[in-house]
């Protein structure tokens, strides 16, 4: 694993190994020691995927504390734009966001601190998110931030959204915990 580059304060995009050959590839997306010897301190407690259809928007989505966490999320089977919101309010970058492309082709893995929070648009049908968490869900501590309302440009006139995230208050509403 190597760092492709650093997100905002404490985000990274890092690339795996990939090994192929004529039968396919086989990839490591995760390995503690060599996280730590990249200076990324990630203890998971938790693991999910999701599938989703071209077109589908998820998120803004983070857990508030005691239950916050960090996430380790990658794309191996289609694309997704992936998007990061700083949420804390004593960090610099509060209320920037920064985004990646995840995807089967290019590998890369988003490894996203506390305080952000997270969502991704799905540009291919059937396509598959990993996520590992910190923490255990919490459904009472389980929060987000509307998804058009921090001047991002999605892309999607009509993205498929959740009526949870729909529901979701603005940033400029939210009073981060964070």
């Amino acid at each position: 694993m190597e760092i492709v580059r650093d997100l905002l304060s404490g985000a990274k995009l890092i690339a795996p190994k990939i090994f192929v050959d004529s039968r396919g590839n086989f990839t490591k997306t995760f390995h503690q020691e060599v996280l730590w010897s990249l200076g990324i301190d990630f203890d998971m407690k938790e693991e999910f995927f999701s599938f989703s259809k071209k077109g589908v928007l998820r998120g803004m989505h983070f857990q508030i504390p005691p239950y916050d966490h960090a996430k380790f999320v990658y794309c191996p089977r289609g694309a997704v734009l992936d998007v990061i919101l700083d949420i804390r309010k004593a960090s610099s970058t509060y209320g920037v966001c920064e985004a990646v492309e995840l995807s089967a082709e290019n590998g890369n893995i988003l490894v996203i601190p506390r305080g952000f929070a997270h969502g991704f648009l799905s540009l291919e049908e059937d396509t598959l998110m990993i996520y590992k968490t910190t923490c255990e869900y919490n459904a009472e501590h389980d929060m987000g931030i509307h998804w058009n309302s921090f001047g991002f440009d999605w892309g999607e006139n009509e993205p498929i959204v959740s009526a949870r995230d729909m529901s979701f208050p603005s940033l400029r509403d939210f009073d981060s915990p964070f």
